[in-house]
């Protein structure tokens, strides 16, 4: 038998009973024990701090100790998907969150796992910083399985909690995956990008160098900036990239007419190199074909001589610690957001492998470009690798929460 067709057999003709948060026989609100404390006067220690969203330190001593579900009482990232934690063992909460649990004919992972699928919005308060008071917590609805049978509810409970657990603990393994993943890709990425020669390569770039020269940028690139207007929207036509778009180019939803995209003088082209100019300075995106693309003062657009350099190899340059240190140097950190100049950006020294043998120059740089690209698609890429494996896992839970807390609703429960 499918685990799908299990528990659909599992919940058949199961009674349903809807209890709100505010029965003191199931549930137990634990804010007494709430305590804020300052930054500047935590005491350091292994004790996880809760705030609405995350744990935001680590201290000495704690407020509760148990397995409790901890709902933002204000400052949630996000109201349509609303903060919740799940808190086991010693831990300190400060006033941000609300701190419940289910008591013994409520499994508190199952009314964690049901908590993460309400609809917090129509039991909020407050104009730009929404809250969540106790007094509207207490009507929040819960459906308890079997409310006659207490053994067979937490079964069931029990149950529900294995098969979702199973999903969430897999999509924490995969992240973790991705977490060590990228650190070796940094590493790896730093090591071959770097020309110091008490740095280790593999053995077969070690025979292919033969000296390096050292460029600036803008001895091997021309660099433009984008437009320093706000252009006029239009529903539909040439795409209008800057820095949030960074990731992907293609995937913005601003555009401009045809019409004014003809007055822009430097026009990406396949090859060209976009990188972003404030805020995280120094990320970076290639232009993959020659469809239309304009671009605002935030990004920078780099176009590389290719008979000097491949396109790939200048951007993963860019993106090591040793091209970030090179823009930071030359990056107004005290601007609010960070900035550099565009006339900075071409001071930016670049290694040039073998530069008395082009054609020897351009193999070796291809072929650091193709190792980082594994690295790259296995940590980075959304419709490959890590990231994808893991968006997947995450709607099989969703998809499994949803059909397994799909219990009737009377006409009194709305969220």
């Amino acid at each position: 038998m499918s685990e799908l067709n299990y528990l659909e057999k599992l919940l058949d003709g199961v009674e349903v009973e809807w209890r709100t948060l505010g029965d003191t026989s199931l549930f137990e609100i634990a804010n007494n024990g709430r305590k804020p404390v300052k930054a500047s006067l935590r005491i350091a220690g292994e004790t996880p701090y809760y705030g609405a969203n995350n744990i935001q330190d680590y201290v000495d001593g704690y407020t509760h100790d148990g397995e409790y579900v901890l709902i933002a009482e204000d400052g949630s990232a996000s109201l349509e998907n609303y903060s919740i934690q799940y808190a086991t063992g010693k831990f300190w909460a400060n006033n941000h969150v609300h701190v419940v649990r289910g008591k013994e004919r409520v499994h508190s992972r199952f009314l964690y796992h049901y908590l993460c699928i309400v609809n917090f919005l129509p039991f909020l308060t407050g104009g730009g910083r929404a809250k969540l008071t106790k007094g509207q917590l207490i009507e929040i609805p819960v459906p308890i399985p079997c409310p006659d049978n207490p053994e067979k509810s937490l079964a069931i409970q029990s149950e529900i909690v294995r098969v979702l657990d199973k999903f969430t603990a897999l999509t924490a393994e995969l992240t973790a995956e991705l977490t060590a993943r990228k650190k070796q890709y940094n590493y790896y990425r730093d090591q071959l990008l770097s020309f110091d020669e008490e740095q280790e390569k593999p053995i077969y770039l070690e025979k292919l160098l033969d000296g390096v020269e050292w460029r600036t940028l803008g001895e091997i690139a021309v660099i433009y900036d984008g437009t320093h207007q706000t252009p006029k929207y239009t529903a539909s036509g040439v795409p209008f990239v800057s820095v949030e778009n960074i990731k992907n180019l293609y995937g913005t939803n601003k555009y401009i007419s045809p019409e004014d995209f003809k007055t822009y003088k430097n026009k990406p082209r396949k090859h060209d190199l976009f990188m972003t100019r404030i805020g995280d300075v120094g990320t970076c995106a290639i232009v993959e074909d020659d469809r239309p693309l304009a671009y605002y003062v935030t990004l920078a657009l780099i176009r590389i001589n290719q008979q000097i350099a491949v396109p790939g190899f200048i951007r993963y340059l860019i993106e090591s610690r040793f091209g970030k240190a090179e823009l930071y140097k030359r990056t107004l950190i005290h601007a609010v957001p960070m900035k550099i100049n565009l006339g900075e950006i071409g001071k930016v020294a670049v290694p040039i492998p073998c530069p008395d043998n082009p054609e020897k120059s351009l193999a070796i740089q291809s072929e650091i470009v193709r190792i980082l690209d594994k690295f790259d698609t296995l940590t980075n890429s959304i419709t490959e690798g890590l990231p994808r494996e893991i968006e997947l896992r995450q709607k099989q839970y969703e998809y499994y929460r949803d059909l397994l807390f799909s219990f009737p609703k009377p006409d009194s429960v709305t969220n």
